[in-house]
């Protein structure tokens, strides 16, 4: 398959938020239960929802995902400045504001919990739920990046940094290092065939949208400095955090000390699971997220390569 010939089985509408156009999946208007905004991080797109959009939307939420701005058919706005936090959060503030809800629940995966970790903090909008999966809450990235082995997993951003390079890099002989971000890091290859693999191709080789999805992590170190003179206020939301324990860029360790900054935190560990939690391991994802959303105390995670219980003990809150 082609990329030109991927196919996104999702259904987008376009949504105007004045200085940029998104493209958002929208599932189950109305939903009784409020708004679930999944917003989906670094290489991926609202495609990286595809097994919550409608476990979410049978569960009796309205489900908004969008393609962040710079992503795929999203308004790819060209100056790094562009991609700063403050645009980021307005856009999602924005997009709840058109949803017209007042109950919402904010799940974001790797950029995408940047943001909402961000977001939480700073109360852009009041929020009934916030779940997190496979980012670090900020205080404890920063510190873990005072650390040589996190310094050393985190050596992409860095080099993001260098113009134009990146860009190259990544696209070239139709992104195939890009790719490689799925099927080398993950650690069921099955869940990435080449059909899906190419529905993310299709949105890296689309004209700027490398350049715009790096400019979010050079937006980010420029604007480090600034983020931490805001503080890190404590977050009254409660809270769920996922975390696929076999992250080849975030350590374990960057989630010690959660419990500081979050007021009302769950916190489940996957064994045998990827950076690319919710889509390697669905099923247990979303019986997490699920039973958390119905006020239930989540499963543990079972191992998918031992088949065995995790250690509950891995679960506590530090």
């Amino acid at each position: 398959m082609r990329a030109e010939q991927a196919v996104d089985p999702l259904t987008y509408e376009r949504i105007d938020l004045g200085d940029v156009e998104l493209d958002v999946a929208i599932v189950n208007r109305g939903g009784l239960r409020g708004l679930a905004l999944l917003v989906h991080g670094f290489p991926e797109s609202a495609f990286s929802w595809r097994y919550q959009i409608d476990a979410l939307a049978d569960a009796g939420y309205e489900v908004w995902a969008p393609n962040t701005r710079g992503y795929v058919g999203s308004s790819k706005p060209p100056k790094v400045k562009n991609y700063s936090m403050d645009r980021l959060l307005g856009d999602l503030g924005a997009l709840i504001d058109r949803s017209g809800r007042d109950a919402v629940t904010l799940v974001g995966h790797d950029w995408g919990a940047a943001q909402a970790w961000a977001f939480a903090m700073r109360r852009v909008r009041p929020l009934e739920r916030l779940v997190i999966m496979n980012v670090p809450h900020p205080a404890c990235m920063m510190r873990e990046l005072r650390k040589p082995r996190q310094l050393a997993r985190s050596w992409y951003v860095f080099f993001f940094q260098i113009p134009w390079l990146p860009e190259r890099v990544l696209t070239a002989r139709r992104a195939a290092a890009t790719a490689k971000a799925f099927t080398d890091v993950a650690e069921d290859e099955s869940r990435f065939p080449p059909e899906v693999i190419d529905v993310y191709r299709d949105g890296w080789l689309q004209p700027d949208a490398m350049r715009s999805m790096i400019n979010y992590y050079r937006s980010a170190l420029r604007g480090a400095r600034a983020e931490r003179r805001r503080g890190f206020p404590v977050i009254e939301v409660p809270t769920l955090l996922v975390w696929g324990l076999a992250d080849q860029a975030l350590g374990r360790e960057t989630t010690d000390g959660t419990s500081d900054y979050v007021d009302d935190l769950t916190v489940r560990y996957l064994p045998g699971v990827s950076h690319w939690v919710q889509q390697e391991a669905p099923e247990t994802v979303n019986e997490m997220l699920l039973t958390w959303l119905d006020g239930r105390d989540p499963p543990a995670a079972i191992d998918i390569v031992t088949e065995r219980i995790a250690d509950p003990a891995l679960d506590a809150p530090t």
